[in-house]
């Protein structure tokens, strides 16, 4: 019988708590209530009591309530839930997690769910759902549904969002599982629109070679997961043909995946092949969105809520000798492919961002930083998307590889 976590505040919402409990184990789940409360008394008998949660965190409960600083107090909560919530996960006492609350109760679930694999399901009703919630996200499956009203009582509209949610992880934890890929060896590839075509050709390749692709698409969030699953041991290698992002941390665009994008695979030593696909480009929301100190730059519409705005040669420099630069700490192999004939689907010759002297920018930054004796240079005379460039790629991380094992 599947096990449900189901983690929250029961001062506060024991009565929303309740109802969901009942509703997982008339699905026919056993439940593990766990009380990340503070302040009232528990409305609700928890597995887990309050306490054994900020013991878990190292910090006394009664000097925590005592202290009143209801943010230290939350950080608290949620360092504890974290570590009782991946106990039971280890213990085989979480096959699923669920949550209810508002931006308090979201910010400790949140926390203590994203320390599940990815896979298990993690699922938080919350008043939060909504406008910008990349904090609580993060580089996770995490699903945050709205609450619509306030988790505040059990009503004849929020039972049935507190049903449905119920329901929906039920159906998760009790759903056929899915049969593992045969043990092939795991790489990551980076894609965006407009390096479709050469990371499908590529990862076709790589799949004939008798790799599995996991492709991840450049908008922060991806290239954030990304590096976080090549610092994890569980990749082989990486196809990072598309660095745009790096565009959006320089210029301030919307899909900026940090400082550290670019790095994890070589400090992890892992077989890396790179690009520069996309790096013609900024991102920003809509047209209406875009900074008014780039009204005159060349932008592009690339749909109604995406508006690309083109590099310039001094940008293109300065990205050329940050993306060598990252290299040149690389600790395993690497090789950065350069596409002489333009760097995305909309930067060849004829298209709206076709623009040879910031391209020429990029590459010979690129060639003034890079240490040759670290990262294997090769120019090749096509575009990103062309075919060769895509064999190419996907052959040159298969040698590292080979040569690896």
């Amino acid at each position: 019988m599947p096990s449900v976590v189901l983690l929250g505040t029961l001062d506060t919402k024991g009565d929303e708590y309740a109802f969901v409990r009942d509703r997982l184990i008339t699905a026919g789940l056993r439940v593990v209530v766990v009380d990340a409360g503070i302040l009232g008394t528990p409305g609700l008998t928890a597995d887990v009591t309050r306490d054994e949660v900020a013991a878990a965190a190292d910090v006394d409960l009664t000097a925590l309530r005592d202290a009143g600083d209801r943010g230290a107090a939350v950080t608290a909560m949620a360092a504890g839930a974290a570590a009782v919530v991946r106990r039971l996960y280890d213990e085989g006492r979480c096959d699923g997690a669920l949550a209810l609350g508002g931006t308090g109760g979201t910010s400790i679930a949140a926390a203590a769910f994203r320390g599940l694999p990815l896979g298990v399901p993690k699922v938080i009703v919350s008043t939060a759902a909504a406008g910008d919630t990349s904090a609580y996200l993060r580089e996770t499956d995490l699903v945050l549904m709205p609450s619509v009203v306030d988790v505040a009582g059990v009503n004849r509209l929020s039972a049935r969002i507190l049903a449905n949610a119920a329901a929906a992880v039920a159906g998760m934890v009790t759903a056929e599982p899915v049969g593992d890929a045969a043990d092939l060896p795991l790489l990551a590839a980076s894609m965006f629109g407009v390096t479709t075509p050469a990371v499908d050709m590529a990862r076709g390749r790589l799949a004939e070679l008798g790799y599995e692709v996991l492709v991840f698409h450049m908008t922060g969030t991806g290239g954030r997961t990304l590096e976080s699953l090549a610092g994890s041991g569980q990749l082989a290698g990486v196809l990072d043909l598309t660095t745009t992002e790096l565009a959006d941390e320089l210029v301030g665009g919307v899909f900026s995946a940090g400082p550290d994008r670019l790095t994890a695979a070589g400090c992890a030593g892992i077989p890396q092949v790179v690009s520069v696909g996309a790096l013609d480009m900024v991102n920003f929301g809509p047209l209406d969105t875009v900074p008014p100190q780039f009204a005159d730059r060349n932008l592009f519409v690339h749909n109604p809520t995406v508006t690309l705005m083109r590099t310039t040669p001094a940008e293109c420099s300065e990205l050329g000798r940050r993306l060598a630069t990252r290299l040149n700490g690389s600790t395993g192999p690497v090789a950065l492919l350069l596409p002489l004939r333009g760097i995305s689907a909309i930067a060849v010759e004829g298209g709206p961002f076709y623009d040879p002297a910031a391209d020429a920018a990029l590459f010979d930054a690129i060639r003034d930083t890079v240490d040759r004796s670290v990262v294997e240079v090769v120019e090749l005379d096509g575009a990103i998307n062309d075919e060769s460039f895509a064999h190419a790629a996907a052959d040159a991380l298969n040698a590292f590889l080979r040569k690896e094992s």
